[in-house]
């Protein structure tokens, strides 16, 4: 904790990951309007003191959308990689301990799915069910786990000739107890740096499919489907566009900054940590 606070692209990640937490937590106290209320006197009004992000096409405060939206957007980021990270886990510890015929049947399973375009492979998915938040979250997870296998299996090879693991083993350890008590805490270090990276990478596919209309459906927002509502009007209301756009940015950017940071902290070859 103390290399981390120290270091300066996970500090700052970790203050705009922070922030975007806090707003989307206290989102009910921090909206001034209701993000669903329409209003038809207060249409594509712009940025102002009453409304901070303007209005939309059907008099929505921008604002309270954008706080509302935060939410879909960092539940669907935090579930589906917690998902892809639970599959890709046990898939990599079981490819990486037995090896074998085991691990040439996981490791060919992800050959073949990383060959798929991820995007494409989801919207694929996406057109045969309904959308839905829940749906997003399930079959992103479900797309996005073999860099995390690839990983664990990697880390699995490499602790499998150490010594401490060795002498477990001539002491009569069982499987589960190597895997669980030895193994597998010693290779959670890349993990935890390739799931903070794949929160960033869940948000922009959800706000992607969002703004093609497979994502969250109006009227729950989320910043996608605000982004979609913004194309129509971007000649003469930029901030249905600009505000959105920013959002995921920022959101994106932290998540990237705090993952490069973990990454100089938990490799001890890093000159930061010299």
């Amino acid at each position: 904790m103390k290399r981390a606070l120290s270091n300066p692209l996970a500090l700052s990640g970790f203050i705009i990951i922070s922030m975007i937490f806090l707003l989307a937590l206290f989102a009910p106290l921090i909206a001034p309007f209701d993000p669903d209320a329409i209003d038809v006197k207060a249409i594509l009004l712009e940025p102002s003191s009453s409304h901070l992000m303007g209005t939309d096409g059907l008099g929505r405060d921008v604002f309270s959308r954008m706080l509302y939206g935060a939410r879909i957007s960092l539940l669907v980021g935090l579930v589906a990689v917690g998902i892809a990270t639970f599959i890709g886990i046990i898939l990599g510890a079981i490819s990486g301990y037995y090896r074998g015929w085991v691990d040439v049947v996981i490791m060919r399973t992800v050959d073949v799915m990383l060959s798929i375009p991820t995007f494409f492979l989801i919207l694929a998915v996406i057109a045969f069910l309904t959308p839905s938040i829940w749906n997003i979250m399930i079959v992103i997870g479900l797309t996005s786990w073999m860099g995390v296998t690839r990983l664990v299996r990697a880390e699995f090879l490499s602790l499998r000739s150490r010594e401490f693991v060795m002498a477990s083993e001539t002491l009569g350890a069982t499987d589960k107890r190597l895997i669980f008590k030895h193994l597998l805490p010693n290779s959670l270090t890349p993990v935890i740096v390739s799931s903070v990276l794949g929160v960033a990478s869940a948000v922009l596919i959800e706000s992607g499919l969002s703004f093609l209309g497979l994502g969250v459906q109006a009227p729950q927002a989320s910043w996608g489907n605000i982004l979609t509502d913004g194309k129509e009007y971007i000649q003469f209301a930029w901030w249905l566009s600009l505000f959105p756009g920013l959002a995921i940015l920022i959101t994106v950017l932290g998540y990237n900054l705090f993952g490069e940071g973990l990454r100089d902290v938990f490799d001890p070859r890093s000159s930061r940590n010299r």
